[in-house]
């Protein structure tokens, strides 16, 4: 198994194996249940559904209902696909935990960051903003973004004021420093996408892997 679905807690501080103080983010690595199983002869590719978090069946529809039912799984709250190899005995009804994470040294995590509403410039994309002494009038604004008679539009990607935050996001390459498989917790050096409780998704490192 590639992954799993996860919760951010907050963030702590930890002595990691050489004896080093760290700051880590302490996330909540399952435990996941299988909900369904694709495989390459039936659906293309091979992955399987799992299930985080479990809700009330009043909370679910009832062709959600049917899929549980069908896996043997209490309704779950959010739903992934986790890519897994062809030749990986994974089954629906199955429970996915932290020990997926045994002896990985980096993972990526996506989630979503923190909404921060409409923001002008200077925070959304750090301008240094005009002059602040008296008699301006342009402190913290975009100035000019005009063009002149050709082409006489505003160049597309242009960096002007909007709304900021709350995108999807992958942080690449964080250090896993402990795996607390029994708490199904992992800690993790590095800043992870999201508030505290936000749901994430937790990878073996791609590029890491690779080298």
């Amino acid at each position: 198994m590639n992954g799993i679905i996860g919760k951010k807690l907050g963030m702590t501080q930890v002595y990691d194996d050489a004896g080093r103080y760290v700051p880590v983010t302490v996330l909540a690595a399952g435990p996941c249940v299988v909900v369904q199983r694709k495989t390459a002869a039936r659906d293309g590719y091979d992955a399987a559904q799992l299930g985080f978090a479990a809700q009330k069946a009043t909370r679910v529809n009832k062709s959600g209902l049917a899929r549980f039912k069908k896996a043997g799984v209490e309704p779950q709250r959010l739903l992934r696909e986790i890519e897994v190899e062809g030749n990986e005995d994974v089954k629906e009804g199955a429970q996915i935990t932290a020990a997926i994470f045994d002896g990985v040294s980096h993972v990526d995590v996506s989630g979503v960051t923190k909404g921060q509403g409409f923001q002008g410039v200077v925070k959304r994309y750090r301008f240094g903003g005009g002059p602040q002494s008296h008699g301006h009038m342009s402190h913290r604004r975009v100035g000019s973004i005009g063009m002149r008679t050709w082409p006489s539009r505003v160049l597309k990607n242009k960096r002007m004021p909007g709304h900021m935050g709350n995108v999807h996001v992958t942080t690449q390459n964080l250090r896993v420093v402990q795996v607390r498989a029994a708490d199904n917790v992992i800690l993790v050096e590095g800043s992870v996408p999201g508030p505290a409780g936000a749901f994430v998704v937790i990878k073996k490192a791609l590029k890491k892997a690779a080298k």
